[in-house]
């Protein structure tokens, strides 16, 4: 694996566990796609730092969890009659 590809890994580990991000956060603000923050945090991270990847995980599982509120506040936020 490339040295830059390594880093760009760590990098979103360590942002996802201290902002709790979620996935789309965590693309736009390293200007990756989401499916390469997925694959990062999930099938790579493991193979390099394991116990940040079970941090990672545990977040990602919560985001999950509560994606279906997100959303749901997303949506009565776009409909509110102001």
């Amino acid at each position: 694996m490339q040295d830059y590809i390594r880093n760009r890994i760590l990098e979103v580990g360590s942002y996802i566990v201290e902002t709790s991000a979620t996935v789309r956060q965590a693309a736009d603000v390293f200007k990756i796609s989401k499916s390469t923050v997925h694959k990062d945090v999930t099938e790579r991270l493991p193979g390099i730092n394991h116990q940040m990847a079970s941090q990672v995980r545990k977040i990602l599982e919560i985001n999950k969890a509560e994606r279906h509120l997100r959303g749901g506040e997303a949506t009565r936020r776009k409909y509110r009659i102001e």
